[in-house]
């Protein structure tokens, strides 16, 4: 969960003179004898937009490859590095805008005060999000932080009710409710927490909420193509996130690490911040595409191919309780997706 980042589909809105203008390639105030960039061989490439299916997939499938990758690094090295794999990463995604932006392939307005701080909210949220999560942890045991993981979801169904106007169905509840039910059964026998825990659980719960929430704000009034939302968020945190890992002591302790200054794990570091570059761009556009609130859920679904799919990489036991989780979150998924199903037909027949 420390590297779900996550929209950047910008809602349509309705176009001006100088928008029609770069639609059909025409050079600002020109006449009709004037050429096209293309001639000129100035032509931005294409913005490319995900619908809400295939923005869903893309996220779940990097996020899932995320984690797996992660765990490979955290299997092969007895290390507890996690600010500065975000920072690693971070930095290997800047460098993809770079070679991509030179490519052609992507654009994206040079690094500016202004637009950093109209983005940077995004950023502190993610931050603090990270902070709390592992206070939570290490004042709580995991079965109780998953259980208000599944909280968090809440939170930001009301958000993105009482901010985007955007009510839940009464399948959507129902949902949320068998996913959290799931959770707090599954972990009934093995969860407990100090008061100073929950105050942790609760502020994290927060945080998560408002950095998705705040995601989509963003996401609607920053001029910004996705991958230069992916380019911007990636610098601030680097910029935020370094001198955190000279505080805490995890650039000095990486450093004395001889074992770790191998191309293997550089070259799985830079695997994992090309994975996490298109993180980025899944996450901002489903956040864009669907929702707050069904980027929540597909981010808790998403526990399901993971734990499977380390099972059988990693040889990962599943616990009967952990089982069961699987199950019922499998159960609130379906019944997520076929309450969006149910809206979507609903909305086609003018109900």
């Amino acid at each position: 969960f420390f590297y779900r980042i996550q929209d950047a589909m910008l809602s349509r809105q309705p176009m001006d003179i100088e928008a029609a203008r770069e639609r059909v390639n025409l050079l600002p105030n020109s006449g009709p004898n004037n050429v096209s960039h293309a001639s000129h061989g100035n032509k931005k490439p294409p913005p490319l937009s995900l619908g809400p299916v295939s923005s869903c997939l893309l996220y779940s499938s990097c996020s899932c490859s995320m984690v797996l990758v992660n765990k490979m690094l955290a299997s092969s090295y007895d290390t507890t590095f996690n600010i500065l794999l975000v920072v690693f990463q971070a930095l290997v995604a800047i460098v993809c805008c770079y070679v991509a932006k030179a490519a052609g392939k992507i654009d994206y307005p040079p690094f500016s005060k202004d637009i950093a701080l109209q983005w940077l909210p995004v950023n502190v949220f993610f931050c603090m999000m990270l902070f709390t999560s592992m206070q939570a942890l290490t004042h709580n045991n995991v079965p109780m932080v998953t259980v208000f993981k599944n909280i968090a979801n809440i939170f930001i169904a009301a958000g993105d009710y009482l901010f985007f106007n955007k009510p839940s169905s009464f399948l959507t509840q129902l949902a949320f409710g068998v996913m959290l039910l799931g959770a707090i059964l599954a972990s009934h026998k093995d969860a407990h927490a100090t008061f100073v825990g929950l105050f942790w659980m609760l502020c994290n719960c927060v945080f998560t909420a408002g950095y998705v929430l705040y995601m989509k704000h963003a996401t609607q009034t920053v001029k910004l193509s996705k991958f230069g939302m992916v380019y911007f968020n990636n610098v601030l945190a680097a910029l935020i996130l370094v001198p955190v890992t000279l505080f805490n002591g995890e650039a000095m302790d990486f450093y004395r690490r001889e074992d770790l200054h191998n191309p293997y794990y550089f070259v799985t570091n830079v695997f994992a911040g090309f994975v996490g570059f298109f993180l980025n761009f899944a996450s901002l556009s489903c956040v864009a595409a669907t929702g707050p609130t069904t980027y929540a859920i597909v981010g808790s679904v998403n526990k399901i191919p993971t734990s499977v799919i380390g099972w059988a990489l990693f040889d990962a036991e599943i616990s009967k309780e952990a089982f069961f989780f699987i199950c019922v979150s499998m159960m609130g998924g379906f019944i997520y997706s076929y309450s969006k199903i149910k809206e979507a037909r609903d909305k086609q027949q003018g109900k």
